[in-house]
């Protein structure tokens, strides 16, 4: 039987905790000069949140404050994160104003995904449109700019966003089957794509391996020698597969759970190894 075939968009409110202390203070995300830190936790303190401005001046996001170089004229904005969350779940507000949330799965305090299939005919437009009407509702209502990627899967929405989106002016990047391959398959540093850390790099670079082409070229016993049941996401990453939907996440319950305390909440999370394909994508909203 043939799956049903669905468009998803992520959204991504961008240098989102920066952004929100800009826009509070009447000044433009993307032209001013301001890092998320607490300077009394002296020089050595980590930046939660640099703006799209000091990373043009080739600042690394999560920087230490000793780290940006003297001579940069930067606001300084103490952390509040009750604040963040209280701007994250009035712009969800927003997309429910659109959506339901059944097809809404928050996937961090910035960043959600929404299956956009039966919203198309609904609103007479494509996914582009759609994606675009909600990032000008956004930026209208909070001040905000997001970014969006717009794909078959959840897998390639993320990509797009994570990579075709910041290249592109309207700041939307779409993906399909064709531009997948034509456009990820050779993209390097592989790290850039979603699921893959340093570690994975390393062992594929052994066998010659440094982006998804290689991946797809190389011969699927070796990858499950070398990173056991974790080959089959990687293999269907590879083709750009990924069969988990919003459904499938939002009906997942973990076999196990433990209570750990982060930044923004005390979150939940799977215990059970290995970990079904829908657990890789499940949160906790930081608002919750």
């Amino acid at each position: 039987m043939a799956h049903e075939q669905h468009t998803y968009i992520c959204i991504d409110l961008k240098t989102f905790y920066a952004s929100v202390e800009c826009v509070d203070r009447g000044l433009d995300p993307l032209t001013t000069n301001l890092v998320v830190a607490d300077e009394s936790r002296g020089r050595t303190t980590i930046c939660l949140a640099i703006t799209q401005a000091m990373k043009d001046l080739g600042i690394h996001n999560r920087c230490r404050l000793f780290e940006i170089p003297d001579g940069i004229d930067y606001i300084k904005a103490v952390p509040r994160m009750q604040h963040y969350m209280e701007v994250s779940a009035r712009i969800y507000g927003i997309y429910l104003e659109y959506v339901s949330p059944q097809d809404i799965h928050v996937y961090s305090i910035d960043e959600c995904f929404i299956d956009v299939t039966p919203y198309l005919d609904l609103y007479h437009t494509d996914a582009e449109g759609f994606a675009c009407m909600l990032r000008d509702e956004v930026l209208a209502r909070t001040g905000i700019t997001a970014t969006v990627g717009i794909g078959p899967n959840l897998f390639q929405a993320k990509v797009a966003l994570d990579i075709t989106a910041k290249h592109v002016p309207s700041r939307i990047g779409t993906l399909d089957d064709e531009t997948f391959r034509k456009e990820i398959w050779p993209h390097r540093p592989i790290t850039d794509i979603w699921g893959i850390g340093p570690g994975v790099a390393a062992r594929l670079e052994k066998y010659g391996v440094y982006d998804l082409m290689g991946v797809a070229a190389l011969d699927e016993n070796l990858l499950y020698d070398e990173l056991g049941v974790n080959a089959e996401y990687l293999i269907d990453h590879a083709f750009g597969r990924e069969p988990t939907t919003i459904a499938d996440i939002q009906a997942y319950r973990p076999q196990a759970t433990s209570t750990t305390t982060g930044r923004c909440s005390r979150r939940a999370m799977p215990m059970s190894r290995p970990t079904p394909s829908c657990a890789r994508w499940s949160t906790t909203p930081c608002w919750t």
